[in-house]
């Protein structure tokens, strides 16, 4: 008897009243997030900001300098090198790593440490890199 009382209660009609703390079929119970959370589309969790670090071009280092710097600090291989390292000749600028604040800063540091170019005799000490956020255009 007590199946065939909730049965009907979910299948009432729009507008009529239900009992108290009873919700609409399909409207979640217990777990389900809140209105508010809902419309908000809030998990409490903040994405975590990213940020680009652009590598700036200059006359003082060759190719070969940059290419084996990458592949120092990040990890890249020759090919994707050489195409960063063209593009920062032919544009000025190229972001070379996107990701958390901290790691791109690390790396930042990495290259300003990396030194001169012994290729090139008025290379003075290491290319120049800056860190930006993610959604500033470039």
């Amino acid at each position: 008897m007590a199946t065939a009382r909730r049965a009907s209660r979910s299948a009432q009609a729009p507008g009529v009243p239900r009992a108290a703390g009873e919700r609409p079929p399909g409207t979640g119970g217990a777990g389900a997030p809140s209105r508010e959370r809902r419309a908000s589309g809030s998990t409490g969790h903040e994405p975590e900001r990213l940020y680009h670090l652009l590598l700036l071009d200059d006359d003082q280092h060759s190719y070969a300098y940059v290419v084996e710097m990458l592949g120092s600090v990040l990890g890249y291989g020759p090919e994707k090198a050489f195409v960063l390292a063209r593009i920062v000749d032919t544009e000025g600028r190229v972001i070379i790593e996107t990701g958390a604040r901290e790691r791109v800063m690390e790396h930042q540091r990495q290259i300003h440490a990396y030194g001169a170019d012994p290729r090139v005799a008025t290379s003075l000490g290491s290319m120049s890199a800056v860190v930006e956020p993610a959604s500033a255009s470039v």
